[in-house]
């Protein structure tokens, strides 16, 4: 993708546009990051109803433009199927108008990067002359299952046999290894439709970009490149803990969450090394009643310390009494700043729901997991953190 400084002397300008959630911000965010310390003028779309309640700090080297999503800010959807439904009604009309805009100006758009989930983009983009590629924000890995899944095949023989299958490039794998919603909607017909939306026209794409690397997933990637142009970009974690090549670049910079930075850091400043565990299953999993009670417990019958992320909505989960009796052995808090956390001397390993965003970092960092998986990719990303990287151990269901 080679973007070079037009005649007219303005460096050339390149659109990202993610799906409003936290784990597909974050790594859009870093890689609009990386394209502008190359001479790239970069600007973020980022939807109207989040409006300031995102924490625009250390982004100065991009521009954060809103698009208007259907709702103004503070408005929110009853459900993420709504919100959904009325993203994609007005976020199209949103993206012509700011394309239009663009045009008028110094700098107009010559690439637009989409999250992968919203393929419409790309056509959107052609039908103005414009070139553009999708960014998938999970693993070679998990996408090529939902591939397989579209294409039928040794899959679809495997599930319907209940039987373990080998696909290309890919080890050999259980019914339960496999993303969720290969099985079906489920309760998520919304995420169900997006998921697989996005092979709908990646061959029109001139760029697939992937947040992974060579490295992690050379086989799998190597398979995807011999059908697509495939470009892993990742990791898309902030310099600072990683390369160091991007001095200013110590945080991912928006946050739809407050963390409680320095509670965190103080209490991890007063551990041993290695000696805590750190407890977080991302910004949407959610736990049953049960789950949390039997962790809350085993948390406490470890007799080791522990820094566990609880998000406001999934407070009352939390066993009575538990956080009093278990003061002097851990903290509860309701977010946390996790890349300065997994990177503390103190934190010896991570009990995860296998967020991508999340595996990538302790990949990065080199903390151990304990893999706790959900739902969508996480199984996957558990069954190579435990079996294919050996990085950690999974918990067994049941």
């Amino acid at each position: 993708m080679e973007m070079r400084k037009q005649r007219t002397g303005g460096a050339s300008h390149v659109l990202v546009l993610p799906l409003p959630i936290q784990g597909h911000l974050n790594p859009m965010l870093q890689f609009s990051k990386r394209l502008a310390s190359k001479g790239l003028k970069v600007t973020l779309l980022t939807p109207t109803s989040m409006g300031n309640s995102m924490q625009q700090d250390n982004v100065s080297s991009i521009n954060v433009d809103p698009i208007f999503d259907g709702y103004r800010e503070g408005e929110r959807a009853a459900t993420a199927d709504e919100y959904l439904e009325r993203f994609m009604d007005s976020v199209p009309k949103s993206l012509a108008e700011l394309i239009e805009k663009y045009s008028a100006t110094q700098y107009p758009v010559k690439f637009i990067i989409y999250d992968s989930v919203l393929p419409w983009v790309l056509d959107l983009a052609k039908s103005l002359g414009i070139e553009g590629g999708p960014f998938f924000t999970q693993t070679c890995a998990v996408n090529a299952l939902y591939y397989h899944k579209l294409q039928g095949g040794a899959l679809k023989i495997a599930m319907e046999e209940k039987s373990s299958v080998s696909l290309p490039s890919l080890p050999q794998m259980e019914l339960n290894d496999l993303p969720s919603l290969v099985h079906g909607p489920g309760s998520y017909p919304g995420v169900y439709d997006l998921i697989y939306s996005q092979f709908s026209n990646i061959d029109g794409a001139s760029w697939l970009l992937w947040n992974t690397f060579d490295e992690l997933e050379d086989e799998i990637v190597e398979w995807m490149a011999s059908k697509w142009p495939v470009k892993p970009i990742g990791p898309t974690i902030p310099s600072m803990f990683l390369d160091k090549r991007l001095e200013d670049d110590k945080e991912y910079g928006l946050s739809l969450f407050n963390p409680n930075s320095e509670t965190c850091m103080k209490w991890l400043d007063s551990k041993e090394p290695g000696s805590v565990v750190y407890v977080s299953f991302g910004s949407l999993a959610a736990l049953t009643d049960d789950q949390m009670a039997e962790l809350a417990w085993g948390l406490k019958r470890t007799n080791a310390h522990f820094l566990w992320v609880v998000r406001e909505s999934e407070k009352q989960k939390v066993p009575a009494n538990f956080a009093e009796e278990t003061a002097e052995m851990g903290l509860i808090v309701t977010w946390s700043p996790q890349l300065e956390v997994l990177a503390h001397k103190s934190v010896g390993c991570f009990m995860t729901h296998c967020g991508w965003n999340s595996t990538l970092e302790a990949l990065s960092l080199g903390v151990p997991m304990v893999a706790m998986p959900q739902w969508t990719d996480q199984p996957t990303n558990a069954k190579f953190v435990a079996d294919v990287w050996q990085v950690g151990v999974r918990i067994k269901v049941g």
